[in-house]
């Protein structure tokens, strides 16, 4: 195993840490997660965190590192999450929770509602939209959330929740990446 990533911000700045060689498994890039986490400079301390399909954990890290109050991190295979808890271990990362599970079937379920969700399910499956709407419907979403979503590039997210408005968006290679905020008529942006 010699895949690495490194956290850019906060606590962990700088430490690096090595994740699996997992078919499928692409952390986010370096460059998009500061990105990212600049969009989220005002969101992210003190937040409840849902990052799915966690892979190498890079986002969820990333989100404790700089201030989360909780990071839940959701990932199916087991050899994946035995590094993610080592990593956690290695980071003495206490406000992250890591859940061995099928992320369809955990959405499934009712939820309980998180500030900042990262979706960053494996490409070509299908998979983001559903999701997105098993997040609105099933009460992972607090009243603002912000939910970002990495696809790859070029693929139309149709069929999102409306109450759902577009904050940024940018594209890095075969990546595209969108991040929505949750709103309701009435309420002040």
């Amino acid at each position: 195993m010699k895949n690495e990533l490194r956290i850019i911000g906060g606590r962990f700045r700088s430490r690096k840490l090595k994740f699996p060689n997992t078919p499928g498994l692409r952390p986010t890039p370096d460059r998009v997660r500061e990105t990212l986490f600049n969009w989220l400079r005002n969101d992210i301390e003190g937040a409840h965190c849902l990052d799915l399909y966690a892979g190498s954990g890079a986002l969820g890290l990333e989100a404790a590192s700089r201030g989360a109050a909780k990071v839940v991190l959701v990932e199916r295979d087991a050899a994946v999450c035995r590094v993610l808890e080592r990593n956690r271990a290695l980071l003495n990362a206490e406000a992250v929770d890591i859940i061995q599970a099928d992320v369809e079937r955990f959405l499934s379920k009712t939820g309980q509602p998180f500030d900042v969700v990262f979706l960053d399910p494996p490409f070509r499956q299908g998979l983001a939209v559903p999701c997105c709407l098993a997040l609105e419907q099933n009460g992972w979403l607090s009243s603002r959330a912000k939910i970002y979503v990495e696809a790859e590039s070029g693929l139309r997210l149709e069929g999102l929740p409306e109450n759902w408005r577009i904050l940024r968006e940018g594209k890095a290679g075969e990546v595209g990446y969108h991040l929505y905020e949750r709103v309701f008529p009435g309420l002040s942006s």
